[in-house]
């Protein structure tokens, strides 16, 4: 029988990389919809709850991020085990047990200083007012975060096991979970209190728990993942393999967190503009953290594709299944940039009534917002893309050193620059967060090529 042929091979790598992407962009758009959803129903209260939800939830995603970031380490770990033997149960049933522990290891004390949101909002110079309801709502989000933790735990097995689809079917089903709570509790229908802001954290914590009891009864009652016995004797800590999952994810977590928390900085900066700047930035990013999803999506199938080729040692596969996940987010990256120049108004006008008077300013400056966001979509994808490739060869500490100096060192400096001594304001905060963007998108690439294309690069990979 004749080898496959490399346009074959290529073809074969483009088609896994889809057949495995799609549900984890759908379970990403999925779980952004949870918050799309809450700043729709927040919308209808007026762009002070808009503003203060905004404060909250970017507070609160500065630690969801980073612990995200390190559970995602449950990916490439399974799939290089799986990889280097492909019918291996107990070294993956070992590797699950621990994202239960890590899960509560960051939990616990991004807690403690989410406790304290009013005082940290108070420390950035917030509006009082706004600080007082976000801290509100943030007392209760902050519960979400052992559940989702937890729950990305299970998503990286299944993603590792490249069976996702259950995960998107629980990730579909929370969200008219957390659409009708945050609706009765919002607004207080049926008889339920009227909450408020708070009504939006207590649909998110039902949407988080909901998503992992979901999946955590999918992988007992399955056949097909019955035999890992995953919950099996859960309160066994294994030391070694703790330290193993948390010396690859902390890295990871702090790459993302240093990204996220430049947009954390990014509203606290567009704060200081005034409320309807903040609304108008909160719109934006909402807008541009849904198409985010794509490729962060792809992402997570591109770690996996690498992971399990590194764990045969067979750089050929290494190549191909970097290479089309890139071309493949550049390509949706490039679609959705196009979406944002030619569909404005329609976008924003999602979040907010064109037609209200007290929504005109924050409509207009979202509208010039989104300019720049649309410029920065393939760099965006780019630099994620990439991240995840790297994340495949088990590559996390170089790229975490990358991500700080080119998020800290030239994003935010850039967003302070261009929004205050060059006369920017909130649209300046934008363009030095493309900056950013685009020079991690830039180091990256190279990581990647250095570490696939030259012979100490192979040698740094296989030790």
């Amino acid at each position: 029988m004749s080898e496959p042929s490399r346009s074959s091979l290529w073809r074969n790598e483009i088609f896994a990389t889809l057949v495995l992407g799609w549900p984890l962009v759908l379970t990403q758009l999925a779980q952004m919809a949870l918050s799309t959803i809450d700043v729709l129903l927040l919308g209808r209260l007026g762009p002070e709850a808009v503003a203060a939800g905004a404060l909250a939830v970017n507070l609160y995603n500065a630690f969801m991020l980073f612990g995200v970031g390190v559970m995602s380490a449950t990916m490439p770990m399974i799939a290089r085990e799986r990889g280097r033997m492909a019918h291996s149960v107990r070294d993956v049933r070992r590797t699950f047990r621990q994202t239960l522990w890590v899960a509560l290891t960051i939990a616990i004390p991004s807690w403690m200083i989410l406790w304290q949101g009013k005082a940290i909002f108070a420390l950035l110079g917030q509006d009082p007012a706004l600080g007082h309801e976000a801290a509100r709502l943030l007392r209760v989000l902050m519960w979400s975060l052992l559940p989702f933790f937890a729950f990305v735990g299970l998503r990286g097995f299944m993603a590792a096991m490249q069976r996702p689809l259950w995960t998107l079917v629980i990730g579909l089903l929370a969200v008219p979970v957390n659409a009708a709570v945050g609706w009765v509790l919002i607004f207080g229908r049926f008889g339920a209190p009227k909450l408020g802001i708070v009504g939006a954290g207590f649909a998110t914590l039902s949407a988080t728990t909901f998503m992992f009891v979901g999946l955590a009864t999918i992988l007992i009652r399955d056949r097909r993942f019955r035999r890992y016995h995953l919950f099996g004797r859960f309160w066994r800590v294994d030391g070694a393999r703790w330290r193993d999952f948390l010396r690859l994810g902390l890295p990871i977590g702090a790459m993302i967190a240093f990204e996220s928390t430049v947009f954390n900085a990014a509203a606290f900066l567009a704060g200081l503009f005034g409320t309807a700047t903040l609304a108008a930035h909160a719109v934006t990013l909402q807008i541009a953290a849904t198409a985010f999803m794509v490729p962060l999506g792809l992402s997570l199938a591109v770690t996996v594709r690498v992971g399990t080729a590194f764990g045969r040692r067979d750089p050929g596969a290494i190549f191909r299944a970097g290479w089309a996940g890139y071309g493949l987010v550049v390509a949706c990256m490039i679609t959705t940039a196009a979406i944002m120049i030619l569909f404005p108004h329609r976008l924003i006008g999602a979040f907010l009534d064109i037609d209200a008077p007290d929504t005109a300013e924050t409509f207009a400056l979202a509208a010039s917002f989104l300019q720049v966001a649309a410029l920065f979509q393939i760099v965006d994808g780019i630099q994620t893309v990439a991240a995840g490739m790297l994340r495949g060869l088990h590559d996390t500490r170089v790229p975490m050193i990358l991500a700080a100096i080119g998020y800290w060192g030239v994003g935010l400096i850039g967003s302070i620059v261009f929004a205050f001594p060059l006369g920017f304001a909130g649209r300046g905060i934008w363009i030095g967060l493309a900056l950013g963007l685009g020079v991690v998108s830039v180091m990256l690439t190279a990581r990647w090529l250095f570490l696939t294309g030259s012979r100490r690069g192979i040698a740094i990979i296989s030790n």
